[in-house]
Formats: C-alpha cells, sequence, structure tokens
C-alpha cells in the first residue's frame, strides 16, 4: 500500500532542494521547465540526473534531441523559475523571454547566462517512472557564475542568508 499523492506531496514539500530549469532545444525551438529533481550520479563520467513530467514538451523534445541542459538557478532568477513552473500560463518558445538566456557553445542549448552553473548533457539513459522521465546526461560542457542559489521549501521560492551562502 502507497501513502495519497496528498501526503507524498507534503511530505516531500519539507525537503530542501535547489531550483534549476531544465532547457532544451534550439534558438526559435526551445523548451524548459522549473525542476528541483536533481541531483548529481557520478564523476566518472560525470553524470547527472533530472526527473521531468512525461507530460511536458520539455520531455518530448529531450527524448527526440537526446541531449538537455541544467541551468541552477540564483536568487535573482525567482521570476523565472515562476514563469518555468507554469506560474503565467507562457509555454514553450515564449517562457524563454525571461531571463538571461544564450546558445550553449557545444550544442545550442538554452543556457541562462547569469546561472550559478549551467550543465549541456547528452542522455545516457532514460527510466520512466510514475508521471515522470528520469534522465541520465552525461556532462559534456559546463558554465558558471557567482551569485547565492535559490532554494525551494514547502512550497515556495527561499533564499539563504548571505553568511551561509558565502561559507
Amino acid at each position: 500500500m502507497s501513502v495519497s499523492d496528498e501526503i507524498f506531496r507534503r511530505a516531500l514539500s519539507r525537503l530542501a532542494a535547489g531550483v534549476s530549469i531544465v532547457s532544451t532545444g534550439s534558438t526559435g525551438n526551445r523548451r524548459g521547465v522549473t525542476a528541483t529533481a536533481v541531483c548529481s550520479v557520478s564523476a566518472g563520467p560525470p553524470t547527472i540526473l533530472a526527473c521531468v513530467n512525461t507530460a511536458t514538451g520539455t520531455c518530448k523534445m529531450i527524448q527526440e534531441k537526446g541531449l538537455f541542459a541544467i541551468n541552477l538557478l540564483a536568487e535573482h532568477h525567482k521570476p523565472v523559475a515562476e514563469v518555468f513552473a507554469g506560474r503565467g500560463g507562457l509555454q514553450g518558445e515564449d517562457r524563454f523571454e525571461h531571463g538571461d538566456w544564450i546558445a550553449g557553445d557545444l550544442h545550442d542549448l538554452p543556457i541562462l547566462g547569469s546561472a550559478l552553473a549551467a550543465l549541456e548533457c547528452r542522455v545516457d539513459n532514460m527510466v520512466e517512472a510514475g508521471t515522470h522521465a528520469v534522465f541520465f546526461g552525461v556532462i559534456e560542457s559546463a558554465y558558471f557564475a557567482e551569485n547565492p542559489p535559490l532554494i525551494f521549501h514547502d512550497g515556495r521560492f527561499h533564499v539563504l542568508p548571505m553568511s551561509a551562502a558565502a561559507a
């Protein structure tokens, strides 16, 4: 027997997580979603995973292209995170009007220029689990910026105090 969706969401809302935008596509045909289910897998080879709802255009495009980017968000990206989480109703390419998006050097993937880090990844494996696809991506390129991180906890976005962010 498993717990209800409500209990599951309530329990997992207690898990503080970094906020990312998983993006794919190329200029003129891009997709992206806000995600907290992103984590490192291995340093050899450098591999990360991202969980993306299978009902999204982002998931479908990652499956087609075999490429995606992880954009780790900074505190000033809260409005961008809101847009890519679907708040405000924008979809597809229209979401990219928010944020300083550039084309990645390696695969032309959408990269948030001021992200804490942005990683261009090639899909190595995919596993479907319930409503989501878990994409395992080998990191082929990385970009960096210095800013305090954006965190998601208890259903809201938060910023770490400067003393914690600088530690």
